[in-house]
């Protein structure tokens, strides 16, 4: 199983950017390879089940996804199953004016027919992209002038 860390901090406020990061419909605006997110049905947990679909390494695959924890303000976790079995984690923690969110991602590379080399090459993009992704939340919350 590969996984990925990434953090950043952003001059917002927490409730704002949970809020944001929590509602899976607007992920596609923050994660490139994440084509479209639909179906979305609100959980008696307070998160959310959805369905998905990703592209990765020129491949599109399909899943479902499910809030499986959730605590507001704090932490979400949220397990997809289909085309790729995955568990992401978004952690916000507050100091001051300041918000640190941490996404973390497990997931088992999709391509065993590809090998090694493959999939040492589709973790590196995922590395990337998760810059990206952290790039694009902190953007999104950073007026212009």
């Amino acid at each position: 199983m590969a996984r990925l860390d990434k953090e950043v901090t952003i001059e917002a406020p927490l409730e704002n950017i949970f809020r944001y990061i929590s509602n899976p419909s607007n992920m596609p605006e923050i994660w490139p390879s994440l084509i479209e997110v639909k179906g979305v049905q609100p959980l008696s947990n307070g998160g959310y089940s959805f369905q998905w679909v990703y592209k990765m390494a020129g491949m599109r695959f399909k899943g479902e996804g499910e809030y499986t924890v959730m605590d507001p303000n704090r932490f979400f976790v949220i397990n997809t199953r289909g085309g790729i079995v995955s568990m992401i984690a978004w952690t916000t923690r507050s100091k001051e004016n300041l918000t640190r969110v941490t996404f973390t991602v497990e997931y088992v590379v999709p391509v065993p027919l590809l090998g090694k080399l493959a999939e040492i090459i589709i973790t590196k993009m995922n590395e990337q992209e998760g810059d990206l992704i952290m790039a694009n939340l902190q953007a999104r919350f950073t007026p212009t002038n």
